[in-house]
């Protein structure tokens, strides 16, 4: 998610500097409500109020009302459409060559690199990965048994002392260039390390002929992965990487309003990600596979969910009422993991739930989600459980970009 909070944070200053928190109403948008915060649907309709130009009445949780208007991705919940600047998120998962970085690259600068920017902003990235020894000599005394996101939220916001940046402003676009590549390189090395050193094990440091990928991994488990297991781990990652205006990406939106640096509105961000409202979702799935044990056990699972209006994690979206078009291409991803590294017992299982769930509740637009696939893929990757939210937030770093 950290990707969609840079480029909106440029944005956001570029259209309307402000100095005190002003995301008050003054056009409808057809494209970026609050999806995971409040109303059923992200595309929105004025109200009469709107029409002759009064300000609409209180909205609890603001459901109904438009935040802000963004370029930077497009979602048609009714045909399963995701876009990133206009490009569907499943050409550029199937693109030959691309990858997490240039990704990143157009969600941010609006348009996807020539080979010399990319290799620029890559080299830019892979100087700033290590952390300062004060900072992992901070992660060290965090407790063993404290939650990644935790450790993650305060490790972004130590940032802070260490690269000073000056309040975001109207000349802001230099500092906010360094904040994001100080945060995309820096986030994986503290999300690995906090695991490491929790584990009793020291931080492995960047391996510079790794790639953005590729090297989280390696720093997580200590072994080098093959080709496959880095390409799935970076589309994973570029899944993830916008979704319009979710919780912590609105989070972020209000932070940078008061005009407060970088890093603070990034871990604002994380702090939001952090509920189980918005993030661990993928997490959820796990354990209710597992509760569920059986092929066998699924069906009176699902009808014991819907006769007592319990919610089956995995599946239904604000917005999409359709298969959600991340999780077509990650079950995709797991077939061809599990096929080449082995079965997970309980994919079966998974394959059988989203069958009867699809018989059960489709025709009430209720489908697989992005997160229904996700953790099963995480899991064979290496990726302990509670660090799939910390990837899914490092993945998503543009939100400075987004507001501003």
């Amino acid at each position: 998610m950290l990707c969609g909070n840079f480029a909106l944070l440029e944005g956001y200053f570029r259209k309307n500097m402000q100095s005190s928190l002003d995301i008050q109403y003054t056009q409808p948008s057809y494209k970026h409500g609050l999806e995971e915060v409040n109303g059923e649907e992200s595309f929105l309709k004025p109200s009469t109020d709107d029409i002759n130009g009064k300000q609409p009445p209180y909205k609890p949780g603001l459901e109904g009302i438009a935040v802000t208007e963004s370029s930077i991705s497009y979602i048609d919940g009714h045909k399963g459409i995701l876009e990133y600047r206009g490009i569907k998120i499943d050409e550029l998962a199937k693109k030959e060559n691309s990858n997490f970085v240039e990704t990143v690259y157009l969600l941010i600068w609006g348009k996807l690199p020539i080979k010399e920017e990319l290799n620029y902003f890559r080299t830019q990235i892979l100087n700033a990965r290590e952390i300062n020894d004060k900072i992992q000599g901070m992660m060290r005394c965090f407790p063993d048994n404290g939650h990644p996101m935790h450790a993650l939220q305060t490790s972004v916001g130590a940032l802070s002392l260490f690269h000073p940046l000056h309040p975001l402003n109207e000349e802001a676009e230099v500092e906010i260039r360094e904040a994001v590549v100080q945060l995309l390189a820096k986030i994986p090395t503290m999300v690995a390390g906090f695991h490491r050193l929790r584990e009793g094990n020291n931080p492995i440091k960047p391996k510079n002929d790794l790639d953005y990928a590729a090297n989280f991994l390696y720093m997580l488990t200590g072994g080098k992965p093959d080709n496959l297991e880095a390409q799935i781990m970076d589309i994973c990652l570029m899944l993830h990487a916008e979704h319009t205006i979710n919780a912590s990406t609105f989070s972020a939106l209000v932070t940078a309003s008061t005009l407060t640096d970088p890093y603070t509105v990034i871990t604002s961000a994380v702090g939001t990600l952090g509920g189980r409202r918005h993030g661990g979702a993928n997490e959820e799935v796990l354990k209710m596979l597992e509760n569920i044990d059986s092929v066998d056990n699924v069906r009176p699972y699902v009808e014991k969910c819907i006769s007592r209006s319990q919610r089956i994690m995995g599946f239904g979206h604000r917005v999409y009422k359709v298969k959600d078009p991340r999780a077509k291409i990650l079950q995709g991803l797991a077939e061809e993991l599990f096929y080449l590294k082995g079965q997970d017992p309980y994919y079966k299982i998974a394959i059988e739930l989203e069958k009867v769930v699809e018989e059960k509740l489709g025709e009430k637009g209720i489908y697989a989600n992005v997160d229904f696939y996700s953790g099963l893929v995480y899991r064979k990757l290496g990726i302990p459980t509670d660090l799939f939210t910390p990837v899914f937030f490092h993945s998503n770093n543009t939100q400075l970009k987004k507001s501003t």
